[in-house]
């Protein structure tokens, strides 16, 4: 059965059973319908304020932040639906680390629903796993995200593209100023991407060390732009 088949019964069977199977938030567990989250917890969901458009830290009026203008990252774009926090933090965990795949969906249209202007991108490319860890988790979360937006968006998907060719120790374990030294050298693309405009998912950005340095491993593959999407930012501590 060809693969765009296979993805049009899943999507089908998915939606059949959740319309028969009554719902109960995710957060809170009141009944919901069809929906994953209550109106009520999703509209508790912290949103980001005006923001960096490079790095989607806050900024004023949406301009580009300080940091982004004397030292530009490699990415040329990035946007969260969310900031990473209670009760967000519980889904992404969950998503992540207990299988609850069902999220992803939820997720991608997140993504969509909050973004400024419409997707203009020539490629999608999931941030990749170590083999290790994605034996471990049986699947790769920004993978898993990456397929519905690329259904719905029309833009191509290249789940293979790029590998994770160091297992470094994660980043969540180590203290911010540590991470980008850990990341180097973690990535390797194996398909051109010359001239086009490449939008990398992933589910949340702290420091941005990672996605730094996959940027830096698109554009010497050619990519002519590099724009993030998340499901949430995490916000520098007090004081940063």
């Amino acid at each position: 059965m060809p693969a765009t088949m296979a993805r049009g019964w899943r999507d089908r069977f998915v939606g059949m059973v959740r319309t028969a199977l009554p719902q109960a938030c995710a957060l809170c567990a009141a009944p919901t319908g069809t929906a994953l989250i209550c109106a009520a917890c999703a509209g508790a969901l912290l949103r980001l304020p005006q923001t960096c458009p490079r790095c989607a830290l806050p900024s004023a009026e949406g301009g580009l932040c300080g940091q982004c203008i004397a030292d530009p990252p490699a990415f040329d774009r990035s946007q969260a639906a969310f900031v990473y926090a209670f009760p967000l933090d519980r889904l992404v965990q969950s998503f992540k680390y207990h299988g609850t795949l069902a999220y992803a969906d939820w997720f991608a249209q997140a993504m969509l629903e909050w973004r400024a202007r419409p997707p203009a991108a020539d490629v999608l490319i999931p941030v990749p796993l170590a083999r290790r860890r994605q034996r471990e988790r049986g699947f790769n979360q920004a993978l898993e995200i990456a397929k519905p937006l690329s259904r719905w968006t029309g833009i191509p998907l290249l789940a293979d593209s790029a590998i994770r060719v160091r297992d470094t120790p994660p980043q969540a374990s180590l203290p911010w100023s540590e991470r980008a030294k850990n990341i180097r050298g973690a990535f390797a693309c194996a398909t051109g991407l010359a001239g086009r405009r490449v939008i990398v998912i992933d589910d949340v950005m702290t420091t941005g060390a990672s996605l730094e340095e996959f940027a830096k491993t698109l554009k010497r593959a050619g990519a002519a732009s590099v724009e993030n999407w998340l499901i949430a930012r995490t916000l520098p501590p007090a004081g940063e």
